[in-house]
């Protein structure tokens, strides 16, 4: 992967600001998660610090490219949410791997919009490889020692298929028991329910020329510098 380097480029003074119904609280569960809406004030109020501080950041950056500070340093406050360009070359099955973990609902929401746009191209240039990766990879779940121990109680299988114990159930409480917190027993409930698999389907009408985008990319360096 290589990224648009701001120490030799300028960098477009293009901001990302996530969608009202993106902005949500911090996950109780998971500190690497959000969850439930904020109050619309509280978004209103957000979206007005983030103006001002891209402002004030870009402004900032023009400033010392004026007075020809090194690029290296005039880059340094530049926000995270300023949109940057990458180059990447990689091979399917590393790719693959990256999407699985990419469009997983537990990854952040804007790196999934990212992946499914990219699951979509895999769809229609390698669809066989596209089949085999949802059906052996996204489709399916791992599944522990204590979890297999637990659905071989239940279950019994031979030539002539499955069929349930007579009689066979585990309890929490069991669960408990045999190992697993509370947090693995809903993991091995979610893992044990159908899977449900989006389509990827690209809606090609929402496609953005990428000679429009590289022009705005340009247009929005700052214009002393084109």
């Amino acid at each position: 992967v290589n990224e648009l380097s701001a120490r030799y480029s300028l960098m477009p003074l293009l901001f990302y600001t996530p969608q009202r119904d993106q902005f949500e609280l911090q996950s109780r569960s998971n500190k690497q998660g959000r969850e439930g809406g904020a109050p619309p004030e509280v978004y209103q109020e957000a979206v007005r610090r983030w103006e001002k501080l891209r402002a004030d950041a870009g402004g900032a950056y023009s400033w010392m490219l004026e007075e020809d500070v090194a690029r290296e340093l005039a880059r340094i406050d530049l926000p995270v949410s300023t949109y940057t360009q990458w180059y990447w070359k990689i091979d399917l099955h590393n790719l693959l791997h990256f999407l699985s973990l990419r469009v997983d609902p537990r990854a952040q929401w804007e790196i999934q919009q990212f992946g499914r746009v990219i699951a979509g191209m895999i769809k229609r240039v390698a669809p066989l490889s596209y089949e085999a990766w949802v059906d052996y990879d996204l489709g399916s779940e791992p599944l522990t020692r204590v979890e297999r121990h637990l659905i071989s109680s239940l279950l019994e299988g031979n030539e002539d298929g499955l069929q349930a114990l007579d009689g066979a159930k585990v309890t929490a409480d069991e669960m408990k028991a045999a190992g697993l917190s509370s947090r693995e027993i809903t993991e091995l409930m979610e893992k044990l329910s159908a899977p449900s698999i989006p389509d990827f389907e690209l809606d090609v009408s929402q496609m953005v020329d990428a000679d429009a985008m590289a022009r705005k990319m340009y247009q929005a360096v700052p214009s002393s510098f084109e």
